[in-house]
């Protein structure tokens, strides 16, 4: 009969634990979310190159054709990396097409419009006949 009453008081006296600390948990203030927020704004107004690299993380798909971005992604590499400027200018880099192949303004002169999101037609090879 001992033992269950140990294991009752045992019971309640953990409780009593937990509930101390879940309460202490829920009253202390919690400053750390603001700070990022602020650190952010600081290093924003400091630095362009992170304004920049922010607003191509917003433009999503866009991002890798936008010079812009490139530009601030290879700046970023290179003080990353620990490289020097390089003394010379690169040339600019053209934003990419998904279909580099297809001149832009062919269709548009000739009035007529392909469509060059439809897959090519593959003729299916003939099947010998089964008897």
């Amino acid at each position: 009969m001992e033992g269950k009453i140990f294991a009752r008081i045992g019971a309640v006296v953990f409780m009593a634990i937990a509930l101390t600390v879940t309460v202490i948990e829920m009253s202390t203030k919690d400053d750390e979310p603001d700070a990022p927020a602020m650190r952010d704004r600081s290093i924003a107004s400091q630095d362009p190159l992170a304004s920049e690299l922010r607003r191509c993380s917003r433009i999503g798909e866009a991002g890798p054709r936008d010079p812009g971005c490139l530009k601030a992604w290879a700046e970023s590499r290179r003080r990353f990396l620990g490289q020097q400027a390089p003394a010379t200018a690169t040339a600019p880099v053209a934003p990419t097409t998904r279909f580099p192949d297809v001149a832009a303004s062919a269709n548009r002169k000739e009035g007529k419009r392909r469509d060059v999101t439809a897959p090519a037609m593959q003729v299916e090879p003939p099947r010998p006949e089964i008897r």
